[in-house]
């Protein structure tokens, strides 16, 4: 695998559910800019490898933190919903709608309001139909009011409702914002699929939102987290609410740890505690090499009876939902 090929574990595009990782990465992304910048005696191998092999063949090279859920529901009719829109949202589109043959998203769903999660909503327009005078049919979007009430400021002309006198119309993706609870009592539906909020603490002086869904697959997606709060960790536990068949957790870096973040260490201890059949892992930086570390993990995962993989941008996982 030195060639940085991405292993074959995608399986073969099929007619039923799946989950399509468009980013793994932290806010920064890999490559890490300021490594290629500062020129070094010892590059840094994991960022040197990402910028001189093109993307598709190289599972260190990793966008904003970002989940599409090919969903297909009993009818055999699809819907596409997307879990974030992160600063490297166009090209995760142009590099894995391409890929996988994802049409259009019918619903985006927010886990925070930081900026590797929103700062590409402004390209939401080019996954919608053209129209020049924004006469389409809106994409639902689900955010807390916290999220909201932030996004209102970042962008005034994706929330307002109606043009002020005088005002031109200008082309710009049309949403319709619906707020969530912060609460795992309070689920929702999007685009047919029912979720289920897991607030968790991304540093102590801030609550931010994971998900948990499926029906046939218990699936949680958990991307930015310090901290789970016992009510959280209760619904998604195989001692508390149900084992989950697979878990998509943060892990920032390979050491020591963070106070917003889950790193490697902590990671898999949560891992142990919540005991999931599988785990995916999401929202690593450089310090990660994908070919290296999933080695370790298949020993770590046959010492611990728990299937545990970094994941990588462009991974199409199938699952029954």
């Amino acid at each position: 695998m030195e060639d940085g090929s991405i292993p074959a574990e995608n399986g073969s595009d099929g007619d039923g559910s799946a989950l399509i990782f468009l980013g793994t990465g932290c806010s920064s992304a890999v490559p890490n800019a300021m490594c290629l910048i500062q020129k070094s005696d010892s590059p840094c191998h994991v960022c040197s490898q990402s910028l001189s092999i093109p993307p598709e063949r190289n599972p260190n090279y990793r966008g904003n933190t970002s989940l599409l859920i090919d969903y297909c529901s009993s009818d055999g009719n699809h819907n596409y919903i997307q879990i974030d829109v992160g600063k490297t949202f166009r090209e995760q589109v142009l590099r894995w709608f391409t890929l996988h043959n994802i049409p259009q998203v019918d619903s985006i769903i927010l886990t925070h309001e930081h900026a590797d999660a929103v700062l590409g909503l402004d390209d939401i327009r080019s996954v919608q139909p053209f129209s020049p005078t924004n006469d389409i049919d809106p994409t639902p979007i689900f955010v807390s009011q916290y999220a909201m009430d932030s996004l209102a400021v970042k962008f005034p002309y994706l929330v307002q409702k109606k043009l002020k006198e005088g005002q031109e119309v200008r082309r710009v993706a049309q949403l319709d914002w619906r707020v969530i609870e912060e609460d795992c009592e309070k689920p929702f539906v999007a685009s047919g699929l029912l979720f289920t909020p897991l607030p968790v603490m991304h540093g102590e002086d801030y609550v931010c939102l994971g998900f948990l869904f499926g029906e046939k697959s218990r699936v949680a997606y958990i991307s930015d987290v310090s901290r789970f709060l016992p009510s959280t960790e209760y619904v998604i536990s195989k001692s508390g609410g149900g084992q989950l068949d697979l878990l998509i957790l943060d892990t920032l870096y390979k050491t020591g740890s963070h106070n917003t973040h889950l790193c490697f260490p902590q990671t898999l201890e949560t891992i142990k505690r919540l005991g999931p059949k599988r785990a995916l892992l999401i929202g690593m930086t450089h310090e990660f090499d994908h070919h290296k570390d999933n080695e370790f993990l298949e020993e770590w995962s046959k010492r611990e009876g728990i299937s545990v993989k970094l994941a990588h941008d462009g991974l199409r996982v199938p699952i029954d939902l």
